[in-house]
């Protein structure tokens, strides 16, 4: 008795069923009615984010190089009147943008080495060395991503104003805007999940090895987790470039305020197109860095949504 062996049937279908997922199948796609809407929907919808996400910021850089009765009589004109290359120059020297920008750059060098610092080893402390009461400590962290951020204003401000041990209020010095900004959960819950995915037949290497805790997170633990690591310092001078709440209320003088906080308050004062000259010049530096870290920047974007969920 003689047996013959079936034809791949299953794995044909299979490939076939590939090939057809979506929501137009591969013989929609031969119709030309269907082809041509399609393509057509896709044009207008990527004019659409175009010109909803690159608008603002193309008018603004119109604008900075606009007089400011153009601006006002046709804002959507592209210079009716040619274009005026000294509204940047004034703009750097009347606003001072060199001194606000130094400021900011500060506050954001801070921000990102506290927030770094603290989300490193408080996910190295909860993940690779687990101690007992772990699960409590991630408990009350994930619950502190519930509590909204203004609940928390009043409270920080009176601890900033009167800290603890220190006995001298830290108003008016960048003190006020690092400490606060590195505890951040979600920078903490974030590095605890990817430590949680590094190998553990590494750190067990590492202990045979003669490793203590510091040399294994020095030498073991971060060189491992620079991806997450580059995902945390995006995140975090991002924030501290655009936060003006904090910033305004812990920074009253005005030689240490950052150009989110000290350019609104100058508007009063100055014409409308050095202020919009002065507003463009400072969103080059976040631009720039969505640009170079953009990878980065989307990547920590989906693990941060991995975490939330």
């Amino acid at each position: 008795m003689t047996t013959t062996a079936a034809p791949p049937v299953t794995r044909r279908r299979g490939r076939a069923d590939d090939a057809d997922r979506g929501i137009l199948s591969s013989s929609d796609w031969r119709r030309r009615r269907v082809r041509v809407t399609t393509r057509v929907t896709h044009a207008v919808l990527l004019l659409s984010l175009i010109v909803v996400g690159l608008g603002p910021i193309l008018w603004l850089a119109k604008s900075a190089v606009t007089p400011t009765q153009d601006t006002l009589r046709q804002p959507l004109a592209l210079w009716p009147n040619g274009i005026d290359w000294a509204n940047l120059g004034e703009a750097w020297n009347r606003v001072e943008i060199d001194k606000y920008f130094a400021n900011t750059v500060i506050i954001a060098v801070g921000v990102w080495v506290v927030q770094v610092l603290v989300a490193t080893t408080a996910g190295y402390a909860l993940s690779v060395l687990r101690p007992r009461y772990g699960k409590v400590v991630v408990g009350a962290v994930l619950a502190t991503l519930f509590v909204p951020s203004i609940v928390l204003l009043v409270p920080l401000y009176l601890t900033i104003v009167q800290p603890p041990l220190l006995g001298q209020s830290l108003i008016n010095t960048f003190w006020a805007v690092w400490l606060p900004a590195g505890a951040s959960a979600f920078n903490v819950l974030l590095m605890m999940r990817f430590f949680d995915s590094l190998p553990r037949e590494v750190f067990e290497a590492a202990r045979m090895d003669g490793a203590g805790p510091y040399r294994l997170f020095w030498s073991v633990v971060l060189p491992m987790s620079r991806p997450i690591i580059g995902v945390v310092s995006v995140f975090a001078v991002i924030a501290a470039w655009k936060d003006f709440l904090w910033p305004m209320l812990v920074l009253k003088d005005p030689a240490l305020q950052p150009l989110s906080v000290r350019l609104p308050q100058l508007q009063q004062y100055i014409e409308l197109d050095v202020f919009l000259a002065a507003l463009a010049i400072s969103t080059v530096i976040p631009i720039a860095l969505f640009l170079v870290f953009q990878r980065i920047f989307l990547k920590g974007a989906g693990m941060g949504g991995a975490v939330k969920g």
